[in-house]
């Protein structure tokens, strides 16, 4: 699975959390979940699990800490899938 077709599913989980859509639309690399999204840290957590029930991965906690952002968060699953 390439980097596009995980930020397209990412974009997938992403979508319920977030209350500001041109964020959203505007989606990169660089948008952070909190600041950009105003995704609040519980739904962060929800998002987290989410993540993991898609693609049967298991996120331990110091990687979830760092999950503030999408670049991060494609980089820890990519390795967490490499890992499998």
């Amino acid at each position: 699975m390439n980097k596009e077709e995980l930020t397209a599913k990412l974009k997938v989980i992403i979508k319920p959390y977030t209350t500001n859509t041109d964020a959203y639309e505007n989606l990169t690399e660089n948008t952070d979940f909190i600041h950009d999204l105003n995704i609040n840290s519980a739904n962060l957590v929800d998002i987290i699990l989410d993540i993991e029930e898609e693609f049967n991965i298991i996120i331990e906690n110091t990687d979830m800490e760092r999950m503030l952002d999408v670049k991060t968060s494609i980089a820890i699953i990519e390795t967490k899938l490499a890992a499998k």
